[in-house]
């Protein structure tokens, strides 16, 4: 009798499930998309007809099938296949599946297929519970992630997993699912008549942005609160589509790949002083939720690491931007971040700052000198050491500048700074080229003063 409550309880989820999860492929012939790893002769593709599927990650942004291709999978294979969600599963599950599998290869020689979803939301123990099992062949895993699994998925694990990365459906691709739900009787709409404008369509494909998931939901609420008119068509236009899917769902994830990317398309079209594309990636993590405190800390770093002193008036306007923020707040602090992400992409560019790091592995590599004596602290030694004798106080010569040997002896003629001929900092560089050379020239006079002094 339960088995009998149970398959009623079943069937009635299925009439009633979202169409999303209706209209989930079951062959590979139904499934659209990713040609560059299951379109005809594709590694993947030929593995699955063949039923010889090896521990694989599928790893891809949401909507774009990598629950649907293990579904497929568990439709085509003859071996067991078991499921789970690393969201609602624990050690205790895997052991669990883990042991059913031992016994199916022990009992009937069968193999079994262990699908994990998401499963960069497994903690460390929990993946090395599973490692093992998948290494000695007790079951072949499939992961499925939105997260880089290089990065997000215990490194044992990737090493023996095939990692097939799913990309973004296009356009086309998202018409066809539309398409495939219209037309299906059976779990779509095709038993209705229901008549999509051409711009009402349009408007779904785009506003989806690549996540077959959200078109089909919004197709679904389109069609399930629009009232058939007296001949029975169910009419879906441009108003009813824009009130199904009002704003376009966009990938980011403050913690997740989507982030990392994103952020650094930024700084790169920054670097790139292509103010049209650090704009859109910058609205775009705007849009998304991004906190604009770190958007401005980037902007603050990037002033004085890529423009530095080729504009040095771009950290005063990242500074005075964040500063600005603090005070304006949202909505109206996007005006400061539009402000100094323009100035930042269109001022020169010279990295020299990372003359300093120069420095620094100087001090770490070789043997540190002795500060020289007329750059010793005077006001404590100079009576009893000498300290600070013989030092040469600039301002007191013409020009403000006097040649003085300020590194230590060691050291002399060692240049870390090779300012760039950009913007401000060319004249930088022929100022400092000047300095350089009459140092050297003094350097030269005292050699030979030294030479003749000694006979």
């Amino acid at each position: 009798m339960s088995d009998l409550f149970k398959e009623a309880a079943r069937e009635y989820r299925t009439a009633n499930a979202p169409l999303a999860d209706r209209m989930r492929p079951r062959t590979l012939d139904e499934f659209v998309g990713q040609p560059h790893i299951l379109g005809e002769g594709k590694l993947l593709r030929r593995a699955i007809q063949a039923d010889r599927v090896t521990s694989l990650l599928l790893y891809g942004p949401p909507g774009t099938g990598k629950t649907t291709l293990a579904r497929i999978i568990a439709n085509t294979t003859e071996s067991h296949f078991t499921s789970m969600n690393a969201v609602l599963s624990g050690v205790k599950d895997i052991r669990e599946a883990i042991a059913g599998a031992q016994r199916r290869l022990e009992l009937h020689r069968q193999r079994t297929i262990l699908f994990v979803d998401e499963v960069h939301r497994f903690n460390k123990s929990q993946q090395d519970a599973l490692l093992p099992h998948v290494e000695n062949g007790t079951v072949i895993f499939i992961g499925a992630t939105t997260e880089n699994p290089y990065f997000e998925v215990n490194k044992a694990l990737v090493s023996r997993s095939r990692v097939f990365e799913l990309t973004t459906l296009t356009e086309d691709d998202l018409r066809a699912v539309a398409h495939q739900a219209l037309t299906d009787p059976e779990r779509g709409y095709g038993d209705r008549d229901v008549q999509v404008d051409d711009d009402a369509l349009d408007h779904l494909v785009d506003v989806a942005n690549g996540d077959a998931r959200s078109l089909l939901n919004a197709l679904e609420l389109a069609v399930e609160t629009t009232a058939p008119d007296d001949d029975g068509v169910t009419p879906i236009d441009l108003t009813v589509a824009e009130d199904s899917i009002q704003q376009r769902a966009v990938l980011y994830d403050k913690e997740g790949d989507a982030h990392f990317d994103t952020i650094s398309a930024f700084i790169k079209s920054l670097r790139g002083s292509d103010p049209d594309a650090a704009l859109y990636w910058l609205a775009r993590m705007v849009y998304a939720g991004e906190d604009p405190r770190f958007l401005l800390r980037r902007m603050l770093i990037f002033a004085a690491e890529d423009v530095g002193l080729a504009d040095p008036r771009a950290l005063q306007i990242a500074q005075s931007a964040a500063t600005g923020f603090e005070y304006v707040g949202m909505p109206e602090g996007q005006f400061l971040l539009a402000e100094c992400c323009l100035y930042l992409a269109t001022a020169p560019k010279s990295n020299s700052a990372f003359s300093y790091f120069d420095a620094l592995k100087h001090v770490e590599q070789e043997q540190t000198g002795d500060v020289p004596n007329p750059l010793k602290d005077a006001s404590r030694d100079k009576a009893g050491l000498g300290h600070g004798v013989g030092y040469k106080y600039p301002h007191a010569y013409r020009e403000g500048y006097v040649p003085e040997q300020y590194l230590p002896p060691e050291m002399q003629g060692l240049y870390f700074y090779a300012p760039r001929e950009i913007g401000y900092e060319q004249k930088i560089a022929e100022r400092l080229e000047q300095l350089r050379a009459r140092d050297a020239e003094e350097s030269i006079e005292k050699r030979v003063r030294r030479y003749v002094d000694e006979g």
